[in-house]
């Protein structure tokens, strides 16, 4: 494993690649901004805006993902305000035993901001089904899960006529998922390609005996459907030039989101505003650092040294510090929920891995073999 010489991304990340002199996709793609005209940017972005309003003679201008959170809540409220858009905002939602209080509280604080929702909820029979799949065959709970999530955007678009969708960020150019470039800095039409959607492929959920049709909502749109309706995704985030987590987060807050108050070790969240309609995503993002050396913490500083909030040295010691880090409260109900239990979560954990980076002790414990920002 390696580090990026600028910040501390890793060239374990799924679908990313260093440059020659050793910068991670999105350093390079960072180091360029300074250059921007983001007053042309602003001024194509109404343009692309203008060309697909009504297209198709809907009543609303785009389509919007919304969970509640930090991102969705400034894209909603930006599109309005700034661009003078009717969206309609879509939300897939998780079952109760796996939503928030917090992720409820503020997903009614955005509709009381006077916005129009589709709101999804699936069959929750299915739902654990897919998890228990998920995690027992890939040690990856959410891989059919965030594909319904993402998918039930698109899907939206197609069923109401809309063409356009505003996407947050693109996860090529400013996290370094590099399969989801488009034509353009702002072309999301490749997101199919992101690594958590693969193509939207659930053949490995066929052949657990979940029926086909229970899965109609899981399954990502054809490029041919695309083509046929028309749709565009467009990246919100390459037109802003204060685009961040953190900028992001605080103007949430100031419009209503509430954010986590439980402590960084127990939610691996040094921000306190990130995934906040579920809890489980920490576990989740324990069990990637286990696989491939970084976790959410990672990406949250690595924006961070980008921006010149932090050092890069300073990252080194908060990644040492906090990523990986996950409530044991957390792992417990997940295993309640996909009846199993904790031991044998961990013995699959444990077979995921990755013994190149990480060796499981006599005593059961995981230890790092790397160096934080060295690597191996």
């Amino acid at each position: 494993m390696k580090y990026c010489k600028t910040c501390l991304n890793t060239d374990t990340r799924p679908n990313s690649f260093f440059s020659k002199d050793g910068i991670c996709p999105a350093c390079i793609y960072y180091s360029k901004l300074k250059e921007v005209d983001w007053e042309e940017r602003f001024d194509l972005f109404k343009n692309i805006i203008k060309k697909n309003q009504n297209k198709n003679n809907s009543y609303y201008d785009c389509i919007i993902g919304v969970s509640g959170g930090k991102d969705s809540t400034r894209q909603a409220l930006w599109a309005r305000e700034k661009l003078g858009v009717r969206p309609l905002l879509v939300c897939l939602t998780y079952p109760p035993e796996q939503v928030t209080d917090c992720g409820v509280n503020n997903l009614s604080n955005l509709i009381e901001h006077g916005f129009d929702f589709e709101i999804i909820s699936l069959g929750p029979q299915t739902w654990k089904k897919t998890l228990r799949e998920g995690f027992l065959q890939f040690t990856n709970f959410q891989k059919a899960a965030e594909i319904a999530i993402i998918s039930a955007v698109p899907v939206a678009a197609i069923k109401h006529k809309i063409n356009l969708i505003l996407w947050g960020e693109n996860p090529g150019l400013q996290l370094g998922d590099m399969k989801t470039v488009g034509k353009t800095g702002y072309d999301g039409n490749q997101l199919r390609f992101m690594n958590t959607v693969a193509g939207g492929d659930l053949t490995w959920l066929l052949s657990s005996g979940v029926n086909k049709e229970n899965l109609i909502h899981y399954k990502y749109p054809d490029p041919e459907e695309f083509d046929a309706a028309n749709i565009q995704i467009i990246y919100m985030g390459w037109f802003w030039r204060d685009w961040s987590l953190m900028n992001n987060g605080m103007y949430s807050v100031t419009n209503g989101i509430e954010i986590r108050d439980k402590s960084v070790k127990e939610t691996g969240d040094i921000t306190r505003v990130t995934s906040l309609d579920e809890d489980w995503v920490t576990l989740n993002q324990m069990i990637k650092y286990y696989k491939y050396g970084f976790g959410r913490v990672a990406d949250h500083v690595n924006e961070e040294i980008r921006s010149g909030g932090i050092t890069r040295e300073k990252g080194i010691e908060i990644l040492e510090r906090y990523d990986g880090l996950c409530s044991e409260e957390y792992i417990e109900n997940f295993c309640s929920y996909i009846d199993i239990t904790v031991e044998k979560f961990w013995e699959i954990v444990k077979k995921s891995v990755n013994k190149s980076l990480f060796s499981i002790e006599s005593d059961g414990s995981i230890k790092r073999l790397f160096k934080v920002g060295k690597g191996i």
